[in-house]
């Protein structure tokens, strides 16, 4: 390839979009480098050397779906007015963008005794941005004297678990059903932690 015309930027962009449609098509074991190289036209070099690795470069895209789940939960929430309102808005938020198309390749990376441990760790850490989510939404509510004063580092890690929890029912079940069990969930736990619950 000409290197004066090649654009460094663009070659990252094609690649990482080729290598989201084959992950999410094939799963991540079944996806290798020589798969990605093909789709975007790049030679294994190109992708070794802005990626070094095929698990870099999931974990980059992981990193990108989280980034825009949050960025799709920020653009929702300025059309809540009231913490409680935002908690039955981020639980709906959860329940239709649970499923995402690298769901299933992260879990196979996750779980393959060959990967990296700081990829899986990397993974994992996704977890902190919805959990960042719920506490700024619960440490709002307290603030605004909408819920009581409480542990809300444990308040978010529960509900996160519940929703995550929950969450595993979109494999089986059409996710308009599963609105109102989302729902009911989120008025048990404001029961709770609302001023004036038990």
């Amino acid at each position: 390839m000409n290197k004066r015309r090649y654009d460094s930027e663009n070659a990252k962009y094609k690649i990482m979009d080729k290598a989201f449609l084959l992950f999410s098509q094939k799963g991540y074991n079944q996806t290798s480098v020589g798969d990605i190289s093909k789709a975007s036209g790049y030679s294994k070099g190109h992708i070794y050397y802005h990626f070094k690795n095929k698990e870099k470069l999931f974990v980059l895209l992981a990193q990108k779906t989280m980034r825009d789940w949050y960025n799709k939960w920020m653009h929702k929430e300025s059309t809540y007015s009231t913490a409680t309102e935002k908690l039955c808005g981020v639980a709906l938020h959860v329940l239709y963008n649970f499923q995402t198309p690298l769901l299933k390749s992260g879990q196979e990376l996750a779980s393959n005794p060959n990967s990296s441990p700081e990829s899986v760790k990397q993974l994992f850490n996704l977890a902190e941005i919805p959990i960042g989510t719920y506490k700024s939404i619960l440490q709002e509510g307290v603030d605004k004297g909408e819920f009581r004063d409480g542990n809300i580092d444990e308040w978010s890690v529960l509900l996160g678990t519940w929703l995550g929890g929950l969450s595993q029912l979109t494999n089986t079940q059409d996710l308009s059903t599963l609105e109102a069990l989302f729902s009911k969930a989120i008025t048990i736990f404001l029961g709770e932690i609302k001023k004036g619950g038990s």
